[in-house]
């Protein structure tokens, strides 16, 4: 059964919402005739204290070419748009024509538009006070000293993203790679370098196809920094792949830090040394 709403004017009956509704209609009457007795009550009041004497024809003729004047004089007024492009009427051109003519056509001396010379004038004094903020008083900052200050603000930038645990990890780059003995980078470098390494470089590192990673030989440099960067963008020339893009930054840290735990281990079959020590 639906449930029935009613409106919060209505009282339920029509009957009776029909004479609430006249009472509202001659309630705005009622209002609408007060309000027009009390202009008509103050106008009386008005020409009882202040009449106003009855013009003659002389009198009302004069007041209809005074009003007329006004007109002409409000129809003459320039708009805003008139003072802002300079522009004359018609009738004003007779004023404006310059002496000379070719071929019976005469030029007129049209003024340089408002806005034109706003923006003229306004060019020249930006130049003053750019030339008075910059290269006089010192207060703004020249091109050199926004590059600095750029430069500054981006390393400030860097070192408080480095700074955060989350992003320190991915961070890591040729640049900056520290060697870490910690045993669970080497575990996971480990884990790594037996799923991607081992087919070049051997199970512990002695070296197959690619060099041994045992001993103090190294052929691209053989410190944290070096191998890094080998791993990172591989030696296309001697068939050994870049990582860069299979590996995150962190993975590519952890498989350093185990290639390079692998000196003096000394494996069994180990490859001859290449390359020059280190």
């Amino acid at each position: 059964m639906k449930e029935v709403i009613n409106s919060s004017w209505s009282t339920g009956s029509t009957s009776a919402d029909i004479v609430i509704g006249l009472m509202l209609i001659t309630a705005v009457m009622i209002l609408c005739v007060a309000i027009l007795m009390l202009k008509v009550i103050k106008f009386y009041v008005r020409e009882s204290i202040h009449p106003t004497p009855f013009a003659t024809p002389e009198e009302r003729e004069k007041r209809r070419m005074e009003q007329e004047a006004l007109l002409v004089l409000e129809k003459k007024k320039p708009s805003i748009w008139t003072r802002l492009m300079q522009l004359k009427p018609l009738e004003e051109e007779k004023n404006l024509v310059m002496e000379h003519k070719f071929d019976g056509i005469a030029e007129l001396n049209n003024p340089t538009p408002a806005w034109f010379m706003i923006l003229f004038y306004g060019t020249i004094i930006f130049a003053i006070g750019y030339l008075l903020t910059y290269d006089v008083l010192g207060f703004g900052k020249s091109q050199e000293e926004e590059y600095i200050a750029e430069i500054e603000q981006a390393a400030e930038a860097k070192v408080a993203f480095l700074s955060n645990p989350a992003n320190a990890a991915n961070a890591v780059n040729e640049n900056n790679m520290e060697q870490s003995k910690d045993e669970a980078v080497i575990k996971n470098g480990a884990s790594l370098f037996a799923n991607r390494c081992t087919p070049c470089h051997g199970e512990h590192g002695e070296g197959l196809v690619g060099p041994n990673l045992t001993d103090e030989y190294w052929l691209h440099g053989g410190t944290a920094k070096d191998v890094f960067k080998t791993i990172k963008y591989g030696v296309p020339e001697k068939g050994m792949i870049a990582w860069e893009k299979s590996l995150s930054a962190q993975q590519l840290s952890d498989l350093t830090n185990y290639v390079l735990s692998l000196k003096g281990t000394n494996p069994a079959g180990a490859k001859a040394p290449q390359g020059n020590k280190e």
